[in-house]
């Protein structure tokens, strides 16, 4: 069921697959919609056991765009709108990029609404960010260009629109998040922290993530970048799932961390 509904006050694009299973809320990435989490999620987890819900963000995908800057905060209040007013209580959240900064604030404002986190190329702290990474998109970079085109062709604000969305966007990316290792440590929400080994995000910056929450499990994914929701679509999906299927603290055989 694809439809708008209103969110805040706004017509928000929501994806839903429907069913009685478990609630699964996808977050999609910044410059972008849910289409890539959704082939993703679709491909591997059981219909019967999860329902999926997906909406596009304020200047994001189908939903139009306000006069108002971009903000992690007021992403927040949209996520817990959607969870509290359309999902209707507590659901897994699977986040992409911005979409994985937006659930570990969700978590942390409103855990009670999070079953399950899986953060996909987040970063907790704008300064997470790998110094050989952009710092921001720009025409001519060759991205730019891509995430333009991508833009175009779903929103109702028109191409043209873009630069105005880019401009917020990387404005966003350069002072936010703000979140520090002992906030993180306040998370107590399962979570699976995944990241491609040539990530846009340092590698210091994922692991520091991944010890400071209180019940995490990391992945790093051979042969990818941040797009590795893209470049690994199968081994990303497989992950989820086995993930979902069992969310409980990991028992190993040989534990150091966990110990």
């Amino acid at each position: 069921m694809n439809q708008y509904v209103e969110i805040l006050g706004h017509p928000t694009w929501i994806d839903d697959d429907g069913g009685d299973g478990e609630p699964v809320l996808l977050l999609h990435g910044g410059f972008s919609s849910n289409d890539l989490l959704l082939t993703t999620a679709r491909a591997a987890l059981d219909p019967s056991a999860y329902r999926l819900v997906a909406f596009d963000r304020r200047g994001h995908g189908k939903t139009a765009d306000t006069d108002a800057p971009f903000h992690y905060e007021a992403m927040v209040d949209e996520t817990l709108a959607v969870l509290r007013d359309y999902v209707g209580g507590p659901a897994h959240l699977v986040g992409y990029s911005d979409g994985g900064n937006v659930a570990m604030l969700v978590a942390q404002r409103a855990p009670e609404l999070v079953r399950t986190m899986t953060l996909i190329g987040a970063n907790f702290h704008h300064s997470g960010l790998h110094p050989a990474g952009a710092a921001e998109f720009v025409p001519g970079d060759g991205a730019y260009e891509l995430m333009e085109m991508l833009y175009g062709g779903l929103s109702p604000d028109g191409v043209e629109h873009f630069p105005v969305v880019a401009a917020k966007a990387n404005a966003m990316i350069a002072a936010e998040p703000t979140l520090t290792t002992e906030d993180l440590r306040t998370i107590n929400v399962p979570a699976l922290v995944i990241a491609g080994d040539d990530d846009l995000i340092d590698h210091h910056h994922t692991v520091e993530l991944f010890e400071a929450l209180p019940d995490a499990r990391l992945a790093i994914v051979p042969g990818a970048s941040h797009v590795v929701v893209l470049e690994k679509s199968a081994v990303v999906g497989a992950l989820i799932a086995d993930f979902l299927a069992d969310p409980s603290p990991p028992a190993t055989l040989m534990p150091v961390r966990r110990a």
